[in-house]
């Protein structure tokens, strides 16, 4: 390996830790996280912040299980897959590499704030910038588990619909920032190390493999070193979901359900009033999904509920701030600019379709 290669890895290895050497009553997510637990308490004593308190550990119950599946395989990725591999897949300007970004996001079992872990800890293993957001816009509709719960709230071919155009606006979108990223409108990833065409990642594998010796010892390093790569990473978003969760949670207790199911008809307004819902209260896939069929059932508009599924993720604040803070601001501004459109194109053909 170049010295330069490695420079760039021990830069890599800085940046994931020296967020985390702060003292810990400065560190922002332990304030949010003690100011949310002092409403929790007052809700005891203060009747209106009763909904509220029960919204926040509603949304809580629904995401900390995969939230923590996230953060444990970016650990995974962190301390076991070197910087090499992610770049040779998915750091090349190439149409190919939106394709494997998309076919990971569809593989990867875990809900949209995982992915939002996972999407950081690719980046900053040296994934390119388009191939993270294909991975994001990919992963929290196309996923396999959410696959066969969409069939079932939805139907095959109402369900396919969603699915194949979700898969197609991150292909889309992806290509897009891949040209943009090639002409240096959006963010670059510094991170990123040259391809090497004579690097095999399958030999580099065999070798490493016959190298590793199972010890306790063995085991107690890898174990720390993931937790270490978990920690890094959650300094990282916990932040922004934090905020996320109080957002939707204010959203949930305070604004009636009434006025949602009012104004979110099979009509372009009512597409643009599901937008706006989307942003403030999407959390989690597995969570929303269940939302999405009840607009469906409610006013029988699917471009709504389609909306609904994909804006939350084109849109969501949580997201948006995780890459304007990590990867740039362009990126995080250009994400809504691009996927919107798109989004409710489909959503409209998908009311005349399905009427």
């Amino acid at each position: 390996m170049s010295v330069d290669h490695q420079h760039k890895q021990d830069h890599a290895q800085h940046d994931c830790c020296q967020s985390v050497e702060q003292p810990w009553y400065q560190n922002k997510i332990f304030i949010l996280t003690l100011v949310l637990l002092l409403l929790v308490a007052l809700s005891y004593v203060v009747p209106i912040l009763v909904p509220f308190r029960e919204n926040l550990l509603m949304y809580f119950k629904v995401i900390w299980r995969p939230a923590l599946l996230g953060l444990f395989l970016g650990g995974l990725i962190e301390h076991f897959i070197p910087q090499q591999y992610i770049s040779q897949v998915l750091a090349q300007h190439k149409k190919r590499t939106i394709l494997y970004a998309v076919g990971l996001g569809f593989f990867a079992s875990t809900c949209s704030h995982g992915i939002l872990a996972l999407s950081m800890q690719l980046y900053k293993k040296g994934a390119s910038t388009s191939a993270v957001v294909a991975f994001l816009l990919a992963s929290p509709w196309a996923n396999l588990p959410l696959t066969l719960m969409l069939l079932g709230f939805f139907g095959v071919v109402k369900a396919l619909y969603i699915i194949l155009v979700a898969i197609v606006i991150a292909l889309t979108t992806g290509m897009v920032f891949q040209w943009m990223e090639h002409h240096h409108f959006v963010e670059r990833n510094k991170k990123s190390l040259e391809y090497d065409a004579a690097f095999s990642i399958g030999k580099d594998i065999k070798k490493r493999f016959r190298n590793y010796h199972l010890s306790t010892e063995q085991v107690k390093n890898d174990l720390a070193g993931i937790f270490r790569g978990a920690l890094g990473l959650a300094d990282m978003i916990l932040w922004w979901t934090l905020i996320g969760l109080a957002l939707a949670s204010l959203a949930g207790a305070y604004v009636p359900s009434g006025i949602f199911q009012h104004y979110m008809g099979p009509t372009f307004l009512g597409m643009l009033v599901t937008l706006g819902v989307a942003t403030v209260i999407e959390v989690c896939s597995e969570g929303t999904a269940p939302l999405a069929f009840e607009i469906f059932r409610q006013t029988g508009a699917l471009g709504n509920s389609f909306v609904f599924l994909m804006a939350g993720v084109a849109t969501d604040y949580t997201e948006i701030g995780i890459l304007w803070q990590n990867i740039g601001r362009r990126t995080a501004i250009l994400l809504p600019v691009i996927t919107v459109p798109q989004i409710l194109f489909w959503g409209v053909i998908a009311n005349s379709i399905f009427k």
